[in-house]
């Protein structure tokens, strides 16, 4: 990427050939960059996710039947439920009249909001805790997202699991 500057420094004409070339292979450059940083972003959550699920597993099951994966996945959603009541806590406390931390609620808000209907509809996407292999791959799982390949992961909805 240097190198291209540099030689885009050299060039006396803005609208040479060389010149339109140099700034093609920067912007592509750039745009490669963009797609490796949403890769990795999607990446995390997907992983931080996963994590969630293999903290809160059974110990002793080998397997999950319908009713304890429609359990695990009401209390995934309901993870921001704590913070959202100490967020109104704190809010109700006091004479202003502007919202304390309230972009962080909105936030909260909008993805539970998401994960609530995505799960009503088409189904969260996590790794199939039905399956005794993929509970076998989740239980040696240590966290890195590059064993992330390793997941088969299905979209379970609510009407699956009634």
């Amino acid at each position: 990427m240097s190198s291209i500057k540099k030689s885009l420094d050299k060039l006396k004409h803005p609208n040479s050939r060389k010149t339109i070339s140099l700034v093609k292979k920067m912007k592509k450059n750039e745009k490669k960059n963009q797609n490796k940083l949403g890769t990795h972003i999607k990446h995390n959550l997907i992983g931080e996710k996963i994590m969630w699920f293999k903290e809160r597993l059974p110990e002793a099951c080998a397997v999950l039947n319908q009713g304890q994966v429609l359990e695990l996945i009401e209390s995934y959603l309901a993870r921001f439920d704590e913070e959202l009541e100490q967020i109104a806590l704190k809010n109700s406390i006091g004479q202003r009249k502007n919202r304390q931390h309230a972009s962080r609620e909105d936030i909260i808000n909008i993805t539970k909001k998401n994960e609530i209907e995505e799960f009503n509809t088409c189904g969260i996407e996590m790794p199939d805790l039905m399956d005794p292999q993929q509970m076998e791959v989740l239980r040696t799982w240590n966290g890195e997202l590059r064993y992330l390949q390793h997941f088969k992961l299905k979209r379970i909805s609510r009407k699956h699991l009634i």
